[in-house]
């Protein structure tokens, strides 16, 4: 979809801003899902008479799963449609994609993904989970519930890579080991994907851990499950699994597999339930809350918290105004962090049951830190309690 300004538009009368998720291509599902959440939040912000008075306006485009059009697009966003701020991408190809040119024209990207660690940038607000909010506690999880022995899989990018990295050292942390890891390409076929289960099947691991992506994860856990493995004996375990993938791929493929993150649907809070029947009346029953809508939605209400306390879209002074900025979200409490640009989340892990949903088998006290650099971050540190891995 692509919205663009009316004649009448102007910087005086709307906030002009950009979103570029992608509606079609690898990455459909979860880019979908992303734009469900924004426009969804957009939409309440605007019922309700917008932000000091203007609506918030969007220039929206679908990149197509493809980063080198998210490149091309931001650019536009930026130059031709006088839109400094902009909400989008997933993957972080997508994201190190359209980063040169926000930082060269000084605008502002809202990421809501989950990625790798390791990057800062005065012009992006981070607001999915780093590795200390989701890797370290399922690291934990696996080796210590389910077996010593894991095997790595993802996708040919560097958000598997890195993100392997980091999972190898965990493990190991745990005194766990890795027994092999490898990579498949973006779109790999069924010989490809079938040499990678064979692999699997001869290393003999006890948990999997998957960063294959888009649509040819779904393809792996549909193959995966034909192939004749059991996630009670050998599960797969994920950072970007969630409902409306699951979904996807049918929920009889994916029961007792596990996924790491700071949102599930099935959450238990007032915060969750108002935006569970705000998502529903706008997108229909039949279209599932993820981590992914749910964080997209999450920013945007922060954006305007900041956008209202700037009276401004100029980029230093969103940052600043966003900066320490706190919300109740669907998935509870968070807060930008004043010292990295990241959000803090509260890290959960959840196995998917037979209806699609996830029943969450662990969930952090409190709200932590973001530690993007795992600067702090205790690598082999307890995060799970003997009652939790005992459940």
């Amino acid at each position: 979809m692509t919205t663009t300004p009316t004649a009448k538009s102007s910087d005086k009368d709307v906030w002009r801003v950009g979103v570029l998720f992608s509606r079609s291509g690898l990455m459909e599902v979860t880019e979908s899902e992303h734009f469900f959440g924004t426009a969804l939040a957009i939409q309440e912000i605007n019922k309700a008479g917008g932000v000091l008075g203007r609506e918030i306006e969007v220039i929206a485009y679908d990149p197509g799963s493809q980063p080198e059009t998210f490149r091309k697009l931001a650019d536009r966003l930026l130059t031709e449609d006088g839109a400094s701020v902009i909400f989008g991408c997933s993957t972080s190809a997508e994201r190190k994609a359209v980063l040169p040119a926000i930082e060269r024209r000084n605008g502002l990207l809202w990421y809501p993904s989950l990625y790798e660690g390791f990057e800062y940038s005065p012009n992006v607000i981070y607001t999915g989970p780093a590795p200390n909010q989701n890797a370290f506690q399922l690291a934990e999880y696996i080796v210590r519930k389910h077996g010593p022995r894991v095997y790595l899989i993802g996708s040919d990018y560097i958000y598997p890579r890195e993100s392997n990295r980091i999972m190898r050292d965990l493990v190991e942390s745990y005194a766990g080991r890795v027994v092999g890891e490898q990579y498949v390409t973006m779109e790999a076929g069924d010989a490809e994907l079938t040499r990678g289960l064979d692999a699997i099947r001869e290393a003999a691991p006890d948990v999997v851990f998957s960063t294959i992506v888009g649509r040819t994860a779904q393809r792996f856990y549909r193959m995966y499950a034909a192939a004749g493995f059991d996630p009670k004996r050998l599960p797969i375990a994920s950072l970007t699994m969630a409902e409306g993938e699951v979904r996807a791929i049918g929920a009889e493929y994916c029961v007792g597999h596990l996924t790491a993150a700071s949102y599930f649907g099935t959450l238990a809070r007032d915060s969750n339930d108002r935006f569970k029947t705000a998502f529903a009346a706008a997108f229909g029953m039949e279209t599932p809350v993820s981590m992914w809508s749910a964080s997209a939605y999450a920013q945007i209400k922060l954006f305007a918290r900041a956008l209202e306390q700037a009276g401004s879209l100029d980029t230093q002074k969103l940052v600043e105004a966003a900066l320490g900025l706190s919300l109740e979200a669907p998935e509870g409490p968070i807060r930008i962090d004043p010292d990295n640009n990241h959000v803090w989340v509260t890290p959960r892990i959840g196995r998917v049951r037979a209806d699609g949903q996830f029943d969450i088998v662990w969930e952090s006290k409190s709200p932590i830190k973001p530690d993007p650099y795992l600067s702090v971050s205790p690598i082999g540190g307890r995060w799970l309690s003997e009652e939790a891995l005992s459940a």
